[in-house]
């Protein structure tokens, strides 16, 4: 491995962290800043860092009012994506991000996505080396109620699902982002069932018990889970150019 590069991530709330993506970061001894957004954190100079990763969290792309830091943020999407042209990652809320930060549009997703499902990867994201010696068809973990219903300008659309036609895309040559999970951990549906308004959209999704039903389903798909978090950290690494 070459030289170590410089990762700032934008989260949104604590247990939201890179989740099992961290392997890679660790063993490539990558440089990590974490900007905890919702806590109050101050974002750092962008030239200061390569590469951009925007987590998920409990808020809405226009939730502005409550937490006026999604602002700052949006511009530092934009500027980062649009002007610097840096790598960039964004999971979950961050795919929602980065789609209306660059003139896309949210909006509900109904019904909402919950639970373990499956993806398709598009003709584009088949062809795309952020998915390479990756399977076209991806068990992954939803848990949202927003998607991306307009890409941004120039955006190519590369994994899919019948309720959400918007799961991964790529705009321009070095930004990806998608609406699902494969980052995840043994621990990672019962802390984030541990945040009420996943709680509540969980029950109401999939009925009372729907928790231990869940993380069962996760612990029953976690070596897909791995492999798919270990193939996307390294194909991005190198689409991206970085750590050479």
């Amino acid at each position: 491995m070459g030289r170590s590069w410089r990762l700032l991530v934008f989260q949104h709330i604590e247990c939201e962290h890179p989740g099992s993506l961290r392997e890679g970061l660790r063993a490539d001894g990558v440089d990590c800043t974490v900007v905890e957004l919702d806590a109050g954190d101050a974002i750092p100079p962008l030239e200061d860092h390569d590469a951009l990763w925007v987590m998920g969290g409990p808020m809405n792309v226009w939730d502005t009012g409550e937490h006026p830091w999604l602002v700052a943020e949006k511009q530092a999407i934009r500027r980062w994506v649009g002007e610097l042209e840096r790598p960039f990652l964004g999971l979950c809320l961050g795919h929602q991000l980065l789609a209306d930060a660059l003139g896309g549009a949210c909006g509900p997703q109904r019904p909402p996505e919950i639970g373990v499902m499956e993806v398709q990867l598009t003709a584009a994201g088949r062809a795309d080396p952020v998915f390479d010696k990756m399977p076209a068809r991806q068990r992954v973990l939803q848990w949202h109620s927003v998607q991306v219903v307009n890409p941004p300008p120039a955006a190519v659309v590369l994994a899919e699902s019948p309720g959400c036609p918007n799961q991964a895309m790529r705009v321009g040559p070095r930004a990806w982002s998608m609406q699902y999970h494969v980052e995840v951990e043994p621990t990672t549906v019962r802390n984030w069932a541990a945040v009420p308004a996943y709680r509540r959209a969980l029950e109401a999704e999939l009925g009372p018990d729907a928790l231990d039903r869940m993380a069962a389903d996760a612990d029953r798909n976690l070596d897909d889970f791995a492999t798919s978090a270990a193939h996307l950290y390294r194909n991005f690494v190198t689409a991206a150019g970085l750590g050479i």
